[in-house]
């Protein structure tokens, strides 16, 4: 299983992390049976996002040299970052900090990204912003696969987005614009786009089960993505109780992807579509970029 939007786990987490508290978070993704995640940067100043990727970077050398010496880790694979930002909606915002949003600027992003261009695999934007579709452009085109969300997108700014180069929606129906009967917005698009891969949070919590299922019947199986979205406060057990704030909103994803399986198993979701969503499709999804 492949994880690529997961910020933490079990206590430890991406923002203001050490290598060490990466490797522990792999090590807690791995014992959970994913084999390979991708760690997820909140979006924040630029200085910060930089520091949080900076220690996902040390995490992936320790990783690779401990892989290469006599005992095999059990840990997941760390194969680069996620950026969360900071190119999204304020109206938008869910759990992130909207404070630390920026305009859609090809020299913030560079200024971001400079010196990790090896190990930024996937950045979530919102493809509405002022000069968003030249960015997602700038970002394809340095070989990074580009997701849309945390959006107020209309359909035909989705589109937009799309034509531009991004290949994904963040966690589909979480923090984006509502689908409408006149107006179906990101959400809309990102289902009936056959080209488009679409995360899901499966959790009890971010999805109704009949929107889940609704998904796997409208979407190509080949294009689903089972996320779990973690956070440092997620724990490792299989309930999943939610992880909120002291108002109830929903700070995160409240079990591992094979907890998230599991569930969709018993719950009566075809076996091999579960599985080819964490697990071939994520593959595949990371590839768009090189």
């Amino acid at each position: 299983m492949i994880d690529v939007h997961t910020h933490g786990l079990g206590g430890y987490e991406t923002r203001g992390a050490s290598p060490g508290d990466i490797l522990a978070m792999a090590g807690l993704q791995g014992s959970a049976g994913v084999k390979a995640i991708l760690p997820t940067v909140f979006s924040a100043p630029i200085d910060e996002m930089r520091r949080d990727i900076s220690a996902v970077r040390e995490a992936m050398r320790i990783q690779r040299e401990e892989r290469e010496g006599p005992g095999i880790s059990p840990s997941a694979r760390i194969t680069g970052v996620h950026l969360e930002g900071p190119f999204l909606n304020p109206a938008e915002a869910g759990a992130l900090d909207r404070g630390s949003f920026l305009p859609a600027s090809v020299d913030a992003w560079r200024r971001l990204v400079d010196g990790f261009e090896d190990i930024v695999r996937i950045v979530t934007i919102a493809p509405e912003l002022e000069g968003a579709t030249g960015l997602i452009g700038d970002m394809a085109g340095m070989g990074v696969t580009v997701s849309m969300g945390h959006s107020d997108a209309t359909w035909s700014e989705a589109e937009a987005g799309f034509r531009a180069g991004a290949r994904g929606i963040t966690h589909i129906f979480n923090a984006m614009r509502a689908f409408h009967h006149r107006e179906p917005g990101i959400a809309g698009f990102a289902l009936m786009n056959p080209d488009v891969y679409v995360e899901v949070i499966a959790d009890p919590y971010h999805l109704d089960l009949r929107t889940i299922e609704l998904i796997f019947r409208v979407k190509d199986p080949g294009r689903i993505l089972l996320v779990s979205d973690t956070v440092k406060a997620s724990a490792i057990a299989d309930e999943g109780s939610p992880v909120t704030d002291e108002k109830g909103r929903l700070l995160g994803g409240s079990m591992p992807l094979p907890a998230s399986i599991t569930r969709l198993l018993a719950l009566g979701f075809n076996r091999e579509a579960l599985e080819q969503a964490a697990t071939q499709n994520p593959a595949r999804y990371l590839e768009i970029g090189q």
